[in-house]
């Protein structure tokens, strides 16, 4: 089985992130070897919701999709408002779930996936103040603590991130499994 080691993840925030769902998963990311690169709309430090801090590696501009294996979107009130507002942010998530990549979203990051059009006919999860959102945007939405749909993994709040990062891992790992011959 390919390892998380081998990938290259993105993740996409800026100020008004929910200061968990950005950084545990990092953490777990990196500690099991995967390259993690945090892009930002400015290369600047951003802020999280409760105090942390962050500083991104890239501007969403500078980034290629085609460069990265997985995509993960960090929750927070702020943080998904303020990107699903960006037209580069919003190709990008996208780019990556048309092209099968493996894509996350936790607690409001779901937002990006209602905006890039990538979740009409899947089954979701999400924060409660967004459920509507997301069956308006044509998703079945169900209340676990995590879902997988295709190549899209949902949570919806922080007291899941263990179950959010292993899902969102193995989903990594099947995406680069070499196709049968």
């Amino acid at each position: 089985m390919p390892d998380i080691s081998d990938a290259k993840i993105l993740i996409i925030a800026t100020d008004g992130f929910e200061d968990s769902e950005l950084l545990e998963p990092m953490r777990r990311l990196k500690e099991r070897g995967a390259e993690v690169t945090l892009a930002s709309l400015e290369k600047r430090e951003i802020k999280g919701d409760n105090g942390a801090t962050a500083v991104p590696d890239a501007e969403i501009t500078d980034i290629d999709s085609k460069e990265f294996d997985a995509l993960l979107l960090p929750g927070g009130t702020k943080n998904p408002d303020a990107l699903r507002m960006v037209e580069q942010v919003v190709y990008t998530v996208r780019k990556f779930a048309d092209a099968g990549k493996p894509v996350a979203a936790i607690c409001h990051g779901p937002w990006l996936l209602i905006e890039a059009d990538v979740i009409r006919g899947r089954t979701v999860t999400g924060w409660p103040s967004i459920r509507t959102d997301l069956r308006n945007a044509g998703a079945s939405v169900v209340d676990k603590e995590v879902v997988v749909d295709g190549n899209i993994v949902t949570s919806r709040q922080p007291e899941d991130i263990p179950a959010f990062t292993e899902a969102f891992v193995r989903l990594v790992e099947r995406a680069d499994a070499p196709l049968p011959a």
